[in-house]
């Protein structure tokens, strides 16, 4: 846990478990297209028999929630020590070069994680923990609370926004990631990598921005 070298692995691993629940979160969030029973019943499932009788009903969605906790907590933890010695290293006379990497996505990486995890905390306790209530009462539905929210522009462009944090930050992490476990073996791959990491940017914000645009213009009631 030392080595700055295991520490980018960790970091590069946990950042692509974290794009992968991404793009099923996304998934998930179009089943809204089908109708409140689609979605609602998407959602229950999630919490339901996942995985039974392998594990006994319910467990998968605390096992998951587990393992997504333990990504952001170690993802988190490799970042902020990676900073700071990247940090030191530069008070020091033997630092001379410029980083690297000097894309506004790069510069920006840490400042977008810290807003990210704050999104992520006010969007946790409102549709997980129903905490933060955007309009709908209690004992709403997903799909009512899903569109209820989005009805209002505010809570659209908010998302609309964060979402901008969030692809930027994948672009970024996801190229990263696999140049940090080594798959960026020459120019051409390289190029490959970075289209993919934009495709996969692109596709995840079209993907999470669609269903609440359609909400607000009375596409999805």
């Amino acid at each position: 846990m030392r080595s700055s070298v295991i520490l980018k692995v960790m970091m590069a691993i946990t950042g692509l478990i974290m794009v992968g629940f991404l793009l099923m979160h996304m998934y998930g969030n179009l089943k809204v297209f089908l109708g409140a029973e689609a979605f609602d019943h998407y959602a229950h499932w999630l919490k339901g028999d996942i995985l039974y009788p392998l594990i006994p009903s319910g467990w998968f969605i605390w096992i998951f929630r587990f393992v997504m906790l333990a990504a952001i907590v170690l993802h988190i933890y490799s970042a902020a020590v990676l900073t700071g010695r990247a940090h030191r290293a530069r008070g020091t006379k033997y630092v001379t070069s410029k980083p690297l990497q000097q894309t506004y996505a790069a510069r920006t990486m840490r400042w977008g994680g810290v807003i990210l995890a704050g999104f992520l905390v006010f969007h946790l306790l409102q549709f997980t923990a129903q905490v933060i209530k955007t309009g709908w009462n209690s004992g709403a539905g997903p799909y009512e609370m899903f569109v209820v929210s989005f009805e209002q522009w505010w809570l659209v462009l908010a998302y609309a926004l964060w979402m901008v944090t969030v692809c930027m930050h994948v672009r970024h992490g996801f190229w990263s990631a696999f140049a940090t476990l080594g798959a960026n073996t020459s120019a051409t791959t390289r190029k490959w990598w970075n289209i993919i990491a934009w495709a996969v940017a692109v596709i995840l914000y079209v993907g999470f921005m669609i269903a609440p645009v359609a909400v607000l213009i009375g596409g999805v009631r």
